[in-house]
């Protein structure tokens, strides 16, 4: 990775001194303006380090978010072919979603916010330390506690949603709710300044990769299998124990 990282920051070196393009301001460009504005603080080592945060935050996490996401529509049927004719009315004839396509996709986005709800791909985000002693609810919190924050269970708190523990993506449907993190009882990318750095290209790559699955094909189970078990791996990301296996069609 460091290696490839490395050849990434060189090409994008030798484009400007070569003058063949002028810097776009993708991430490394802004990366590297900030090396050259702040030298003595900021090093290759440190660029290549917010390019993998940002890279494998926004990979391997919208592979999970979009197994969750398809489990959810194959066990509840009714919402798939609801999200297959948005996709398939509103790109028509074309043969695959674009980027230029996701606005119109309200149903699909809101297909997506509730798979996150139920399956933070986090579970417990990232820990933090608090800077300060405090008092929360009666409890003395020193100064430098580390502090887990249970996502899983704040999508799920039953003073904050009906029927918490049902798929129902027509709940944000019409809702404000967004995952920026200004709202706390729905948190699957933290909040704040240590929310995540690949928020924006993790929720547009999995809108896409879900977005051409259901447009592309017609989905059910494997014959002989007559549910899908939502087992869970252990561990900082959570995984589908078990491999979601379904079938294909062409429509």
């Amino acid at each position: 990775m460091d290696e490839f990282y490395q050849e990434v920051i060189d090409e994008h070196l030798n484009q400007y001194q070569s003058n063949s393009i002028n810097m776009q301001d993708d991430m490394v460009d802004i990366l590297l303006k900030l090396k050259q504005d702040y030298s003595n603080n900021i090093t290759f080592d440190h660029v290549k380090g917010v390019l993998m945060n940002i890279l494998l935050a926004g990979t391997g996490t919208s592979a999970s978010t979009v197994v969750w996401a398809m489990t959810m529509l194959i066990k509840n049927p009714e919402f798939l072919k609801k999200v297959q004719q948005e996709v398939r009315d509103a790109v028509g004839k074309k043969g695959k979603v674009e980027e230029d396509d996701l606005y119109k996709l309200d149903y699909l986005k809101a297909v997506i916010k509730e798979a996150l709800r139920l399956y933070p791909v986090v579970p417990l985000l990232l820990p933090r330390e608090s800077r300060d002693q405090c008092i929360l609810e009666g409890y003395k919190i020193p100064k430098k506690t580390l502090v887990y924050v249970n996502a899983w269970a704040v999508g799920r708190d039953p003073k904050c949603w009906n029927r918490p523990e049902e798929f129902d993506p027509e709940r944000f449907m019409g809702s404000n709710l967004e995952y920026k993190g200004a709202d706390f009882e729905w948190i699957p990318f933290g909040s704040g300044r240590r929310g995540c750095p690949g928020l924006l290209m993790g929720a547009t790559a999995v809108e896409l990769a879900l977005s051409n699955l259901v447009y592309s094909f017609d989905w059910e189970l494997p014959k002989g299998t007559l549910d899908i078990d939502t087992l869970k791996t252990k561990g900082t990301v959570m995984h589908k124990k078990n491999e979601l296996l379904l079938v294909a069609k062409v429509p």
